[in-house]
């Protein structure tokens, strides 16, 4: 198996891509101890049935740019293929601005085709390559050189069957007439804004059982310092403070080293030096924080009059339509989609664009119907009311 660990060779092994319609792609990086992803290897295959064509890129061998590849992901003729790409995506995106187009996602794809909610890779492989994978290495540190066989042996594994994988899912596609909605499921990887996270909107992210505008105003300042700090320094979020100590910090407002160190959660390394002071500057900006510049909780929700029985026939239904059509049910609707929709609401996703074709006819029947549901033993009715 071949390992580039030059521009010049990368650069000939992507103008041979280029020549074909599509290639395979993975990536090995390391996350634990970093903000961003450390890229610690890169697997390409063109189309074939052995691994003759497929080779592993080492991005941390001396002097090595990427920019071949990159090229490669600009050229708009030739299908770039992963499976469960969102992480692979970041990686490129962080470092170059550059996403892969036309971008194919088996993982996605798979899920159009009634393969199940968030297929495995090794599954696909399985039931539709009819291999197995050598999982010995799957937890490994990848960038330690050299990389041994089975490392090799494992990672190249990522895109060879991947060739066989996208070639069933692109024919069932095309037969079924889907592939527009896996094109539109892929809009989203395809967002910057998936990637890029703004230290004034981390907050989001926090899970807090206080919805107070007051506190949530400490959660933001909070958070926003944690993430600034984090990215700018190359580290973990939870390096700097965990959410739970970041709650609790906002609980306790502390506004001196003294009641800072009262915080039970908080990590020893924050209780001093930047991260103290960032801690407190932020819980001062919280407490100052004007009425007006306050988080609103989003209430829609709490306002819902959601009719249980009607939310419950329309799981029924998706169940049913979904298995039909062959498609996860993930993919049609979520169960705050169906809790709207029995409250009345109807813009939801799930009956938005292709969704529609397969949920959303029935399900707008049911509701405009006023239909709910009434469970007899283990018997379930349909019934007006």
């Amino acid at each position: 198996m071949k390992t580039i660990t030059t521009t010049a060779d990368l650069a000939q092994f992507c103008e041979e891509a280029a020549r074909h319609d599509y290639v395979t792609v993975d990536t090995e990086f390391l996350r634990e101890r970093t903000y961003y992803s450390k890229l610690c290897l890169v697997q390409l295959a063109m189309p074939g049935t052995d691994d003759s064509n497929a080779v592993l890129v080492d991005p941390l061998a001396d002097g090595i740019s990427l920019e071949p590849l990159y090229d490669l992901f600009r050229d708009t003729s030739v299908v770039k293929v992963f499976h469960a790409a969102r992480q692979d995506l970041e990686i490129f995106y962080v470092d170059a601005k550059v996403f892969p187009e036309p971008l194919f996602d088996t993982q996605v794809a798979a899920m159009v085709c009634g393969f199940g909610e968030q297929v495995g890779y090794e599954t696909l492989v399985r039931k539709i390559a009819h291999e197995s994978l050598d999982k010995t290495s799957r937890f490994t540190d990848w960038s330690r050189r050299p990389l041994t066989d089975a490392q090799k042996t494992y990672a190249l594994a990522d895109v060879t069957h991947l060739r066989q994988i996208y070639e069933f899912l692109a024919r069932k596609l095309e037969q079924t007439g889907r592939a527009r909605w896996v094109a539109e499921e892929l809009e989203t990887l395809l967002s910057p804004d998936t990637y890029v996270t703004q230290p004034q909107d981390a907050w989001k992210r926090v899970k807090t059982r206080t919805n107070s505008p007051k506190f949530l105003a400490i959660v933001r300042e909070l958070a926003a310092f944690r993430e600034d700090y984090a990215r700018t320094r190359n580290i973990p979020r939870n390096r700097v403070f965990k959410d739970d100590a970041l709650v609790e910090l906002a609980s306790l407002k502390p506004s001196n080293g003294e009641e800072l160190n009262r915080a039970r959660l908080l990590l020893r390394e924050a209780r001093k030096g930047e991260i103290a002071e960032g801690i407190l500057k932020a819980v001062a900006a919280g407490v100052a924080c004007k009425a007006a510049d306050m988080p609103q909780p989003d209430r829609k929700r709490d306002k819902l009059q959601v009719n249980p029985a009607l939310a419950d026939l329309l799981r029924v239904l998706l169940k049913a339509k979904t298995e039909s059509a062959g498609v996860a049910a993930k993919l049609i609707a979520s169960a705050s989609d169906l809790d709207m929709l029995s409250a009345g609401e109807r813009d939801v996703p799930a009956l938005r664009g292709w969704r529609h074709e397969v949920f959303g006819a029935d399900a707008l029947l049911l509701c405009e119907g006023k239909i709910a549901l009434a469970a007899d033993g283990t018997d379930v009715k349909a019934v007006k009311v």
